[in-house]
């Protein structure tokens, strides 16, 4: 009788044990994915297509958020250097991408020796065009960058570009060599005003403040201005937008994660469907 009590008490408490087993196993599984914020600095041309994806990611990770920082790539850059949190940095021109990139030399645009590229993210993101767009109306009845640069150099035209360390200022600069304008007489004689983001400029070029702005095609295209020509890589190079994952951030996985979804074809849409073309 002892025995078979004792056996009968075996059975039970390897029961329960099991079932508490599977209690822990179950919870374990119910349990909630630990919530992830990245923090994403991308160049202001940008807005638009990042937002609406970031909204689509949240299907693809619940368990992250997104949190962005858009401003010119200079200021970025500087930002980043200065020591910001971020976890992916997208530039609207290699140049700040570079000043990052330990892979790079003084030559190669790291002036400074920094280390914040996490080797192996890196990749072209996107392609963009350089665009000469002009408020409703056209008042000065602009056609091409030929018509923008004799109106600048007769003083009848007043256009808007972006500061000097602002890559659409720097794509505006090459036009302006291309044509063998000087950017400081020009200024000087007021026919030209700045924006700290192409996002400013475009906001000029909206609100008919100046005749005409030289933007991206995308932001051309996000504001619903008309753009009158669209520069050749002769005049100004091409736009390409960097991407990587920088080695100070606190969610690698994460990171990395986020930065292949920006090549899927879903992403491709989005960044399609406003005027840039996908490289990656």
């Amino acid at each position: 009788m002892k025995k078979a009590f004792g056996l009968a008490m075996a059975v039970c408490l390897t029961a329960l044990a099991l079932a508490g087993c599977g209690t822990q196993e179950s919870q374990a599984k119910e349990a909630p994915e630990e919530k992830v914020e990245l923090i994403v600095f991308a160049a202001a041309s940008m807005t638009e297509t990042l937002t609406e994806i970031a909204r689509q990611y949240e299907a693809v990770a619940p368990n992250v958020t997104i949190t962005y920082n858009f401003d010119s790539s200079g200021t970025l850059k500087t930002q980043i250097e200065e020591g910001a949190d971020c976890d992916v940095f997208i530039s609207a021109a290699p140049k700040q991408m570079n000043a990052l990139d330990a892979s790079k030399d003084a030559d190669g645009g790291n002036e400074k020796g920094l280390d914040f590229v996490l080797p192996g993210t890196r990749a072209d993101l996107l392609e963009n065009k350089v665009t000469l767009a002009i408020p409703e109306g056209n008042p000065k009845d602009l056609k091409s960058f030929d018509d923008l640069a004799k109106g600048l150099k007769d003083g009848s035209v007043l256009l808007a570009m972006g500061n000097e360390d602002v890559p659409v200022g720097q794509y505006t600069q090459k036009i302006f060599a291309y044509y063998d304008l000087n950017e400081e007489e020009l200024a000087k004689a007021g026919v030209i005003t700045y924006g700290s983001n192409v996002k400013e400029v475009t906001t000029q070029v909206s609100e008919a403040t100046v005749d005409a702005g030289v933007i991206y095609a995308t932001d051309a295209f996000s504001a619903g201005l008309s753009v009158v020509d669209t520069a050749t890589p002769e005049m100004c190079g091409q736009v390409i937008y960097p991407a990587a994952v920088l080695n100070i951030t606190k969610h690698e996985e994460e990171a990395k994660a986020f930065l292949e979804y920006l090549k899927t074809p879903e992403a491709s849409k989005v960044f399609e469907a406003v005027g840039f073309t996908p490289l990656s």
